[in-house]
């Protein structure tokens, strides 16, 4: 069977891609299990979508890995959610080093239990210099805690009012030297951003796929860069005006 792959143009990838990681828990409870088996599983696809984002060329892969809200739910999940974390992040350095992948975190994560933290900052040591694919894991992020902390930053530096500008903000923001996503992926079948970069998305492409997280693969990956191509991208334009930027 021909893969979507075959129908990407590769000088057209976006340099950016968002993934909102959603449907774990539901599709553990279709499979009889509980909701940590659902986390377990979703790694394989973290491994597989990082793989897809490769071959395809994209430069930067964002995850929503752990949002501020998600401390809200069942004490037992969240904790085996941060040993998860932190298992799969010791496991798979090899992999990420061997794949050219350079790993960066974005979110407080100074909130995070400290082996999560200590094993982080080890594992983004030690890939900084890859250069293959840049992997981002948002962990207890949320874009309204980001913009916060953007407004607190642009105020401690008493930057004048007429001088606070669209890229002083954007560059308070914890994605300061990252591109804004073009093109953002949700499982799960789910219609909303969930409070994820809410400032960088303002042009993004939005794609929402029925797949639940623990099944989501390399060629639902490659689906979504299909859609995306297929979509004219006028950023207030009109089309004739769009056509003429070529």
């Amino acid at each position: 069977m021909k893969s979507a792959f075959d129908q990407i143009d590769l000088s057209k990838t976006p340099r950016h891609v968002a993934v909102i990681m959603d449907g774990n828990g539901r599709w553990a409870k279709t499979q009889g299990k509980d909701r940590i088996f659902g986390h377990f599983n979703g790694v394989e696809s973290v491994r597989a979508t990082i793989k897809a984002a490769r071959r395809a060329q994209v430069e930067f892969l964002t995850l929503y890995a752990f949002s501020t809200e998600n401390w809200n739910r069942p004490k037992e999940e969240v904790d085996a959610l941060m040993d998860l974390l932190v298992s799969t992040i010791i496991s798979e350095v090899a992999e990420l080093m061997e794949n050219g992948v350079r790993l960066l975190a974005i979110g407080d994560l100074e909130e995070l239990p400290m082996k999560c933290r200590d094993e982080l900052k080890v594992a983004i040591a030690k890939t900084a210099d890859n250069k293959d694919i840049t992997l981002v894991l948002a962990l207890n992020y949320s874009a309204r805690w980001e913009m916060v902390k953007a407004v607190r930053a642009i105020i401690a530096q008493q930057i004048p009012e007429q001088n606070v500008t669209a890229d002083v903000i954007a560059q308070n923001l914890s994605t300061a030297n990252i591109p804004d996503p073009e093109l953002l992926i949700r499982t799960s079948g789910e219609h909303r951003i969930s409070n994820f970069l809410l400032w960088q998305i303002a042009y993004t492409e939005l794609h929402f796929t029925p797949i639940m997280w623990p099944e989501f693969r390399e060629e639902h990956f490659f689906e979504a860069l299909v859609s995306f191509q297929g979509r004219e991208r006028r950023f207030g334009m009109t089309s004739e005006q769009t056509e003429l930027t070529k």
